[in-house]
């Protein structure tokens, strides 16, 4: 244990799946609120706010995790959580507006999944979208949302492991102060 830094660097959060999903769907619904709602809507501040959340929050979850993991998990779940607020809004759109909500077992959904398993980058779902209608920006965006929510699931049954199995930094300090004493 000689090697292990107490406060190792921080996560890199540019390389999980689920900020980079998390970006493209910050990023589809900005230019779905400014296309598709009208100007002085306050569901546009709210859409791009609860997107802007679910991302920012998985970043700033991600620079605690090297001395809280308590904080990450809190942040991670304030992700989720504002995600999930974002899946409403976009499932409102679409029922208040009478557009048809992918079914579960219908071609384009599981095109979308498939699509969404393969492809991370923003740039992709911006050209994606261009070409489309809000009923099915909706939809794709429904779909990344309900696949970043699977990840941050999983992100959070890791998290909780490793806190159960590593405890937290008050006992990593602890055991290398132990250990740093014992070695002397």
């Amino acid at each position: 244990m000689e090697d292990q830094q107490l406060i190792p660097r921080q996560g890199n959060y540019k390389k999980l799946f689920s900020y980079q999903k998390a970006e493209a769907i910050f990023d589809i619904t900005y230019y779905f609120c400014h296309k598709y709602l009208s100007k002085g809507d306050r569901t546009i501040d709210q859409m791009v706010q609860a997107a802007r959340s679910g991302k920012q929050n998985i970043v700033e979850g991600s620079a605690a995790s090297s001395i809280s993991k308590e904080t990450e998990i809190k942040l991670i779940s304030v992700a989720k959580a504002s995600l999930h607020e974002l899946l409403v809004d976009y499932e409102d759109y679409l029922r208040t507006r009478k557009h048809r909500q992918w079914e579960e077992d219908s071609i384009e959904l599981n095109k979308m999944r498939e699509i969404g398993k393969t492809h991370n980058e923003t740039t992709y779902y911006m050209n994606l979208i261009s070409t489309r209608g809000p009923e099915t920006i909706s939809n794709i965006a429904i779909v990344l949302i309900k696949q970043v929510d699977y990840l941050l699931y999983k992100h959070l049954q890791s998290l909780s492991n490793a806190f159960l199995n590593e405890g937290g930094f008050k006992e990593k300090m602890t055991r290398m102060r132990i250990e740093k004493r014992n070695s002397r």
